[in-house]
């Protein structure tokens, strides 16, 4: 489920478990941890001086950091990377929570953008974290379109999609419509668009219209080009489903550094980017983590960042989901939270 590394094999034993128990403090506590408190805690025949001397030997390694006036250590990026790939113990769901989630995300009747929506609150409800899910706008097929004058110089065109989404584009438009010209260009369309995806019939469309061929009158042929050409999915505009982001701001270290955080956010609203979140996703065989600064989306020192991706029925990748949360989330139990969610959603959209 995650990407293995072995430089963790390159600590001794006492430094391994030392880094494991001041690591599962931090994710505890949010809290920096000494030597003193370190022995008391792990229970173990290891005095504060043993363990202070490899404490420093770890933050001469770059995996630990001695905060603004405190003689405790937190992990670095780099200390957490390191327990997640060498040390992380992921945590099973059993069957009540797998029930649980899917009930939170599964209800009938509603269509791919509210299930998406839905799947977002579910995550960050069970995370009390951020919960995030991309969703690139893939080519879908048609089932119906509709066009609306909204009487300002613009237009409204209504696209329901083979896969139950929804989506309204509003464009400009130099020309005014009578009522005959919209419902003319949308029957048009529907009797060439249904089943397709709007690009592989746009050229045959345009053709069609510029040799005369179509019997639609001077005016909606005018609405069906402009249309035609507007309502063609972009995938540098992704959907993005996000809840929870306040959740973020209970983290002293993340609260610490809000220039950062206001860009994520503006980032989030501009969706920049976020296709090469789901292409970095996609890499992995499952669950993918992302610590600190290792993503360029997210690079925030404060920050992990635990996504999958999902499938469709032929097994492509559609879209990626997951948390956005402070760096000492609790993977164990999160990861596997994530893991399942991904697969379940994949099989949800299987069914409309």
């Amino acid at each position: 489920m995650i990407d293995n590394s072995n430089s963790f094999l390159n600590l001794g034993e006492k430094s391994r478990l030392i880094l494991k128990q001041l690591v599962d403090h931090y994710v505890d506590t949010g809290e920096p941890i000494g030597s003193e408190t370190l022995s008391k805690k792990m229970g173990l025949k290891l005095s504060a001086s043993s363990i202070r001397s490899v404490m420093f030997e770890l933050q001469n390694k770059g995996l630990l950091y001695a905060p603004h006036q405190s003689s405790g250590r937190l992990p670095t990026d780099k200390g957490m990377r390191l327990f997640v790939d060498g040390l992380l113990e992921i945590g099973r769901l059993d069957k009540n929570e797998k029930n649980s989630i899917e009930s939170l995300c599964v209800s009938k009747g509603e269509s791919y953008d509210q299930i998406l929506d839905r799947v977002s609150k579910t995550l960050s409800g069970l995370s009390n974290c951020a919960g995030l899910v991309v969703a690139p706008k893939y080519q879908n097929k048609i089932k119906q379109i509709d066009f609306l004058d909204l009487k300002n110089g613009q237009m409204m065109a209504i696209i329901v999609n083979e896969n139950g989404l929804v989506e309204n584009r509003i464009f400009k438009s130099l020309f005014s419509f009578q009522e005959f010209n919209l419902r003319e260009a949308t029957n048009y369309l529907n009797n060439r668009l249904k089943g397709q995806t709007i690009e592989n019939a746009k050229k045959e469309i345009l053709l069609e219209i510029e040799n005369h061929k179509s019997e639609l009158n001077k005016v909606s042929q005018k609405l069906v080009k402009t249309g035609i050409i507007e309502i063609s999915p972009v995938e540098e505009n992704p959907y993005i489903f996000l809840h929870g982001q306040s959740s973020l701001l209970n983290d002293e270290i993340i609260k610490g550094d809000l220039d950062k955080l206001k860009i994520l956010f503006d980032k989030i609203d501009n969706k920049k980017s976020f296709l090469d979140l789901v292409e970095s996703t996609s890499e992995a065989d499952g669950v993918k983590i992302f610590i600190g600064s290792e993503n360029i989306l997210f690079n925030h020192s404060g920050l992990s960042v635990v996504m999958a991706p999902y499938r469709n029925n032929q097994q492509k990748i559609v879209g990626a989901m997951g948390v956005i949360g402070p760096m000492r989330i609790n993977y164990s139990r999160i990861v596997p939270i994530v893991d399942f969610t991904s697969k379940l959603v994949g099989r949800i959209l299987g069914w409309l």
